[in-house]
């Protein structure tokens, strides 16, 4: 839960670390950015692509600042605690200077932190994991909190829409075609409509409507329990994902080699980058889950380089898979879901492995919806807890459960597009989540830093933009970008 200190977990190496990170960011994202990329024009996305990294790179290194000074602050409370119990054992104990062997074992015993002094060079190690929510708690006031966990709520509201949404599209897809069930899925060519026949009288919306009725069914009642991701679950889905992207990169590369490419994306089309702009934030997207990525990690002396160097490995990949699939596929023939351009039998030859690509959407959400929806489940709970007060059976269990799920359930209903739905949730909740929240964590934690530890002291894991102007320059791109993408929309609707 996004609210709470929790256990830090099993430790890992630094570069188990990088290997988690990269996995994190690189998900459902990837797999809408290939269409973005050649709506908006190339050299347009690349540009965009670079500056997106680089100001999430930033923002992480915010956050992590911010853990730092958090674990300092309960660290330093920890030790005024074993003060304040010595002080009190002193006060109560004999004058005489015979050390009794109670008193022995327990000064033994007693940690090393409790007799370290102000300016200590372990002060800022990060070992607590404390999630984003007790970090807002500790460094913002009540006005601020409601609003991190309204931004966290909405965010985890537009994932599970994303993911409500991705998994029917893609059945109904390979599934589906205008002359019945066909094995190649999307032939050439064709384009589809939600009105077209899919199996006799049912339309492919019908289509859609049912997947999404039995996705639901079988996944929401999770909602109503406790759902922890497993680490064989991690690995297997890891695995798919590498696999399947490994395959796409590959069967685009030869079909260019073969000449076969059919891509002319244009150099730049600015209507294309409003939903370029969310589908990459959204593409970025880790900060709330840096606590329970970085805590773990067993050697943070280098941990800034190594993120940076992950971001570099991303960048990189997101351009390769980008910009092979948009040499390689029309720009008018690339599908919200990349992987469904690969359902294609002149695309690919192989039934196995068409099916594979087409249904490896449905295998790795699948896994991730009840997961985030329990999160989110958790964040309304906490949202509305009062001190000392627990709720209703029916409230903790019926309508906290029925209000997560609903809402993202009926958009998915409502609308598979895709890209809209990543690129207007990256857009707005991922804009706060990857910009806003950390910039104002990070400058509220160097001002109570400085109040409780004096002007001199230095976080260890401070953020290379250590100046205020890098946390004015993220407020204000964040501002831009807010009032860039509602004036896009509207007039985008205006026209229509």
């Amino acid at each position: 839960m996004a609210g709470e200190i929790t256990e830090t977990g099993e430790l890992y190496s630094p570069y188990v670390g990088l290997v988690y990170m990269f996995n994190l960011i690189v998900g459902t994202g990837a797999l809408t950015m290939p269409k973005a990329f050649a709506t908006a024009g190339w050299l347009v996305s690349l540009i965009l692509l670079v500056f997106l990294g680089f100001m999430s790179f930033m923002t992480t290194t915010f956050v992590m600042e911010a853990m730092a000074a958090a674990n300092a602050q309960l660290r330093w409370k920890r030790m005024e605690n074993h003060k304040e119990e010595e002080e009190d054992d002193s006060s109560t104990g004999s004058d005489s200077d015979v050390l009794i062997p109670d008193s022995y074992e327990r000064a033994e015993k007693r940690p090393i932190l409790s007799v370290q002094r102000r300016g200590s060079p372990n002060l800022f190690e990060i070992t607590d994991r404390v999630e984003m929510g007790q970090m807002a708690s500790m460094f913002f006031n009540k006005v601020g909190v409601n609003l991190f966990y309204f931004c966290i709520i909405i965010y985890l509201y537009g994932d599970l829409a994303i993911y409500a949404a991705a998994v029917p599209f893609s059945l109904m897809q390979v599934t589906c075609s205008a002359i019945g069930n066909d094995s190649c899925g999307v032939e050439a060519d064709t384009k589809y409509n939600d009105t077209d026949r899919c199996w006799g009288p049912l339309r492919r919306v019908d289509a859609y409507r049912i997947y999404l009725a039995v996705f639901t069914l079988l996944l929401g009642p999770f909602t109503f329990f406790d759902v922890q991701k497993t680490k064989y679950l991690q690995i297997l889905t890891s695995l798919m994902r590498w696999i399947a992207f490994a395959v796409m990169i590959v069967l685009a590369l030869v079909r260019i080699a073969h000449g076969h490419g059919e891509g002319h994306p244009p150099l730049a089309d600015l209507s294309g980058v409003r939903n370029l702009f969310g589908v990459c934030v959204y593409s970025f997207m880790c900060q709330h889950s840096l606590p329970s990525l970085i805590t773990p990690v067993s050697s943070k002396r280098l941990l800034t380089r190594l993120v940076f160097l992950d971001y570099v490995l991303i960048l990189a990949f997101y351009g390769l898979l980008s910009f092979t699939a948009i040499f390689c596929f029309r720009g008018d023939s690339l599908m919200d879901m990349y992987t469904l351009n690969f359902a294609r039998c002149d695309v690919v030859g192989l039934a196995a492995v068409r099916f594979f690509l087409g249904l490896f959407p449905v295998f790795t959400i699948s896994t991730n919806f009840p997961i985030i929806a329990v999160t989110l489940r958790n964040n309304w709970k906490t949202l509305f807890h009062r001190e000392g007060g627990t709720y209703p059976w029916v409230v903790d269990r019926v309508v906290f459960p029925t209000i997560t799920l609903v809402p993202p359930v009926l958009v998915a209903f409502c609308t598979h597009d895709l890209e809209s739905l990543v690129g207007i949730t990256g857009a707005y909740a991922g804009t706060g989540i990857q910009y806003v929240i950390p910039a104002f964590l990070v400058y509220h934690c160097r001002k109570d830093t400085q109040l409780a530890f004096g002007y001199g002291t230095v976080n260890k894991h401070r953020s290379p933009f250590r100046h205020t102007f890098w946390v004015g320059f993220v407020l204000l791109w964040a501002f831009s970008c807010f009032i860039f993408v509602t004036a896009n929309i509207v007039l985008s609707e205006s026209k229509l």
